[in-house]
């Protein structure tokens, strides 16, 4: 039975590189998938896009193509990736023109469009998921919507001889599955194969999380060379079952333990898990380790779409200013217990209003508040944390500055001032139609300068 070998490259938008480069020139690879898009960085995206038209695609995404794009190219490895985020046509044609600068002509670039439905959603009485608050009520405030797309446009892209396929949002899974529909002909209402073929794509799209990264645990769940962490491939065939390994010589472990933590990663309910192109059911998935570092995968099933497609929303949610001090030695806890004090009165005094506060050792009650922290231990350093929601800059900036002023004027012993105002930008959901999305695919060729 013919198989495919799919490599993930990235795992979110900051990721590692070194990993994606040598599955490209070592993995024997087909294809290789960069997923590098969380609920809130196409909303930052879109902000950027609107401070500059020919920004708002993946920060990294130059120097991952500089560095991994005459190797694919070379071993005949097709890329596919969703690093265009808010701006995928820029993104295109800044990787065509890497590819001119590398001297790699001859290749086609496809851009995936209409996963941006923010002018078609405006003013809309649709509701956040999370809130209540309608589209209409945003007004001003909403920055972006973005639907998950399927697989449709990236299949196109492929059927046209694409080899490298860039993406706005969309679905993580879909960026593997595609490339099975396209290698293997699977009919779109094929929901067996759709949902074995969602579960590679599941099991993949976090990259290092599944070959032991998001896994260790010192003394519990010990995993070696995660300095040098090996990005995991899949070995799919025609039937969606699917192998995951990785490559030998690097770091990390392909393990039943580290597959079963990522089949439940994010998933509400493993019976129904929503995608744009099938509904997936992974409560009879099956796994058996085949030898070192590989595991295969069977028994997913499929049932038919809902014909709905979650959105994405940004807005913009006020301002986030905040302040950190650092205290050390003997009495440490209690000084900067006595420096949250004194910056929660300072805020009632000079006026600073927020929305939310954050008073916080961290360290010692940061993650669990006070009944997590531990009584009988005294800590010999602790860093104070002051975080407020405000609906101005001026304000969050105040609130960083009233924590600066503890140099002097007490406690004793702190440093190490760090301050901060930024905007803040809320993410919600809403579900539309699936007919309200109109996915188009535009090729840009390369040519050598």
């Amino acid at each position: 039975m013919r198989t495919i070998r799919i490599g993930a490259g990235a795992g979110f938008s900051g990721d590692r590189i070194e990993p994606a480069i040598e599955l490209a020139e070592r993995g024997a690879l087909d294809y290789l998938a960069f997923e590098c898009l969380a609920e809130r960085t196409i909303a930052l995206a879109q902000l950027q896009k609107l401070a500059d038209p020919a920004a708002g695609y993946d920060l990294l995404l130059a120097e991952r193509m500089r560095r991994v794009l005459p190797v694919a190219i070379k071993n005949g490895v097709k890329i596919i990736t969703n690093m265009g985020a808010a701006n995928p046509m820029a993104a295109g044609h800044r990787v065509a023109a890497i590819a001119g600068e590398l001297g790699i002509g001859g290749i086609k670039i496809a851009v995936v469009l209409g996963d941006d439905v923010t002018e078609a959603l405006r003013g809309s009485d649709l509701a956040l998921m999370e809130t209540g608050e309608t589209l209409a009520d945003l007004g001003s405030r909403l920055v972006s919507a973005n639907a998950y797309l399927g697989v449709s446009g990236i299949v196109e892209a492929l059927a046209n001889g694409a080899d490298v396929v860039i993406t706005g949002r969309a679905a993580d899974p879909a960026l593997f599955l595609a490339p099975l529909v396209h290698e293997f002909g699977w009919a779109m209402d094929d929901w067996e194969r759709l949902g074995r073929g969602t579960l590679a794509g599941h099991l993949l799209e976090c990259a290092g999380q599944i070959t032991g990264g998001y896994f260790a645990d010192p003394g519990k769940k010990d995993v070696a060379g995660l300095a040098r962490l090996g990005f995991p491939l899949g070995e799919i065939d025609e039937s969606g079952a699917v192998t995951i390994t990785k490559l030998s010589g690097t770091g990390g472990a392909v393990t039943l333990e580290t597959c079963k933590e990522q089949l439940l990663y994010e998933v509400h309910d493993p019976v129904r898990y929503l995608q744009p192109d099938v509904v997936a059911d992974f409560s009879g998935v099956l796994m058996r380790a085949t030898g070192p570092d590989r595991v295969a995968l069977s028994g997913a099933r499929g049932s038919e779409r809902t014909g709905k497609l979650k959105v994405s929303v940004g807005y913009r949610d006020g301002f986030i200013g905040e302040g950190q001090i650092s205290y050390a030695g003997p009495g440490a806890a209690a000084r900067g217990q006595l420096a949250l004090e004194i910056a929660r009165e300072r805020m009632a005094i000079i006026g600073v209003t927020a929305s939310e506060w954050r008073y916080d050792l961290i360290g010692v009650n940061a993650l669990h508040g006070e009944r997590g922290s531990a009584a009988n231990s005294e800590p010999n350093e602790v860093r104070v944390r002051v975080v407020g929601r405000t609906d101005s800059r001026r304000d969050a900036e105040r609130i960083g500055n009233e924590v600066e002023t503890l140099y002097c004027n007490g406690p004793a012993g702190g440093g190490g001032v760090s301050k901060s105002a930024r905007e803040n930008i809320g993410v919600g959901s809403v579900l539309i139609d699936q007919s309200m999305v109109k996915t188009t695919v535009s090729t840009i060729g390369a040519r050598v300068q």
